[in-house]
């Protein structure tokens, strides 16, 4: 299934680049970087003023809009159990799922949790009770009940560190381990819109195949994973021996990107030259616990890796 995941702005400076511009005729241009770029190139005005058909797929409840807020009034539905997670299975959903997995795998009955579908497709990001929690509106989002006043969390990157710090697990206490932890997670906080919004989305999702992009965005990709790779020559998981939060921040992008999963672009950018990203992958994804929480809050795929909510563990059984 296609993800709608929102484009990377990418800046190309004609006063930076040794570009030869060459006009072919009024209102098109060719630009040259070594070889054919593209062609009919687009010169903005001095001001953007956003209009329908910058979005043609855009629909008042769902589509993509300069502005922030609610779209419409509905309530979030609340569960049984202190955590209450609003998410979908994109790879930014499945860490927070993989989490609580792993914690209730651990041992951690108080990890138990309800898992509400939030279908980005159909703009139910744009609720006004998701806003409340969320103001992004972006998935995945968590409410803890079991604070004096409940705590509503956004952006997957800290709800691992909440819930690591809340249960004592994955995240070292101790450094320098702590802080390697830290700055793999925070690289793929900051890698992952180069491969989701650049690559994957010109590659994937843009209404029409340029070269420029794909190339940018496709040399950056390589990159990363090679990154990854060069680590893992170095380390059992992502940063260090120990299994961590690094690890299931990275996987639900870097691990399936290089299964092949991601964007139908395995072949396009050779995953398999990544042979310790691939060691790593097959371990983490091996996981009983990474299984379980990468089906939650799915509706694609095939039926038995799909369960649109989750309010019990026997719902994964």
């Amino acid at each position: 299934m296609a993800i709608n995941i929102t484009a990377a702005v990418f800046d190309l400076s004609m006063h930076s680049l040794p570009l030869t511009l060459r006009s072919t005729k009024q209102h098109q241009t060719k630009l040259i970087y070594g070889k054919y770029l593209m062609s009919d190139s687009y010169t903005p005005p001095p001001v953007w003023i956003w209009q329908d058909h910058n979005t043609p797929q855009a629909s008042a409840r769902t589509g993509n809009q300069p502005v922030a807020g609610a779209r419409f009034e509905q309530e979030l539905p609340r569960g049984e159990h202190p955590l209450q997670l609003y998410s979908m299975a994109t790879p930014n959903g499945v860490k927070v799922t993989v989490m609580l997995e792993e914690l209730l795998a651990k041992g951690h009955k108080e990890a138990e949790y309800d898992a509400w579908l939030i279908d980005i497709t159909a703009g139910d990001q744009f609720s006004s009770g998701f806003v409340e929690i969320n103001p992004n509106s972006k998935i995945p989002a968590l409410v803890d009940h079991s604070t004096d006043t409940p705590l509503a969390l956004f952006e997957s990157g800290s709800i691992l560190i909440y819930l690591a710090e809340k249960f004592g697990e994955f995240l070292p206490t101790g450094q320098p381990a702590r802080a390697h932890t830290l700055n793999w997670l925070a690289w793929q906080v900051g890698s992952a819109p180069y491969l989701g919004g650049g690559f994957g989305h010109f590659y994937a999702y843009a209404p029409s195949k340029q070269e420029y992009p794909i190339d940018r965005f496709a040399m950056e990709t390589k990159r990363q994973l090679d990154v990854l790779d060069k680590q893992l020559a170095k380390t059992e998981f992502i940063a260090g021996n120990n299994y961590s939060i690094a690890d299931m921040a990275i996987a639900p992008w870097y691990g399936a990107l290089q299964a092949g999963e991601l964007y139908n672009a395995g072949e396009f950018l050779s995953v398999d030259e990544y042979a310790n990203v691939e060691r790593w992958r097959k371990a983490v994804f091996a996981r009983p616990a990474y299984q379980r929480g990468a089906r939650v809050n799915r509706f694609w795929g095939p039926e038995e890796n799909q369960l649109k909510e989750r309010h019990n563990a026997a719902d994964l059984d």
